[in-house]
């Protein structure tokens, strides 16, 4: 795999999600719940965003509005510089599966399946065959530490080996963008502080774009920038490292 130096990649940063005025208005027995509160934001290609603040202020809903999870009751939404106000419902599985990866907490994964179907699941909804699909998920285990554990069920593994394979599996497609929602939620310490060193790894050498969601202060401290958010609206940012080059 071919790593671009920094200097190139200075060269061709890019913004990778930009939202403007994006506010998300649900309706429950009548009344009117806001979600999201006119929340505009510029994520460069590389950086590695956190986003905290207490349940119910919008974290989850921000991230499954950029997945295309769900849609905006108004605002817009560009992803690579491509605006998503007219995708279709097709338009979103497909750029899942080209250009975002996402990491639940509550991992996801299929009983039945082993760690190497697992993984490949991603490639094999979008038609990819052969000795590729092989090769991605070789790939992809190997940078989590993963390939001993390769023909193991989820049943057989540990909570923080069967979050790295659904690292693995979200990462498998080379997604443009990562999207994190409490990956180590379900997690000790311990374990927990290995997938955050493990995704803070992933922008440092594929540069992959992250934008996690978590209630661990340890954990956001590992982003470039952690956003607080509150009744729907990002309030402050502040700027932790400079591991990798973004802003947002």
């Amino acid at each position: 795999m071919i790593y671009e130096t920094p200097a190139l990649q200075r060269s061709v940063r890019r913004q990778m999600v930009k939202l403007t005025e994006v506010s998300k208005i649900y309706e429950r027995g009548g009344d009117h719940i806001c979600g999201l509160d006119r929340v505009s934001l510029d994520v460069e290609a590389g950086a590695f965003c956190a986003f905290v603040g207490p349940s119910g202020c919008g974290k989850s809903t921000l991230l499954n509005l950029i997945a295309g999870l769900d849609m905006p009751t108004s605002g817009e939404i560009h992803l690579d510089g491509q605006s998503t106000a007219r995708f279709s419902s097709d338009d979103w599985t497909t750029i899942r599966r080209q250009s975002i990866g996402i990491v639940f907490q509550a991992f996801h994964l299929v009983p039945g399946l082993t760690v190497e179907e697992n993984v490949a699941f991603p490639l094999l909804l979008r038609g990819d065959q052969g000795r590729m699909v092989k090769e991605r998920v070789v790939e992809a285990l190997g940078l989590v530490g993963m390939t001993h554990r390769i023909n193991h069920r989820p049943g057989e593994l540990s909570g923080g080996e069967q979050q790295r394979v659904a690292i693995a599996r979200a990462m498998v497609h080379r997604p443009k963008v990562i999207l994190a929602d409490e990956p180590t939620g379900n997690l000790d310490s311990q374990h927990g502080a290995e997938i955050i060193v493990l995704l803070r790894r992933l922008v440092q050498q594929l540069h992959h774009t992250v934008l996690l969601v978590t209630h661990s202060a340890a954990a956001a401290e590992a982003a470039d920038y952690i956003w607080t958010m509150r009744d729907g609206r990002l309030i402050t940012r502040t700027v932790r490292g400079m591991g990798s080059a973004g802003s947002c």
